[in-house]
């Protein structure tokens, strides 16, 4: 699943996140969403979140708990 729908992203997920400084590069950050900082339904870049270790990016991807 993608994380442009705020509806499909809950504290307590792993996601990968692309960091501000990351964007050029599109490399990815995995973590566990503790905030989420969009407050829209839905954002064409991803919802913006803060990690469980402090980082802030959006999400580009959920990743599927087995």
């Amino acid at each position: 699943m993608d994380g442009k729908t705020r509806a499909y992203i809950k504290p307590g997920m792993v996601v990968n996140i692309i960091l501000k400084k990351d964007q050029r590069s599109g490399k990815l950050t995995e973590g566990v969403v503790k905030d989420l900082l969009t407050s829209a339904a839905f954002h064409h870049r991803g919802i913006k979140v803060r990690l469980e270790d402090g980082q802030i990016g959006r999400v580009q991807e959920i990743i599927e708990e087995e």
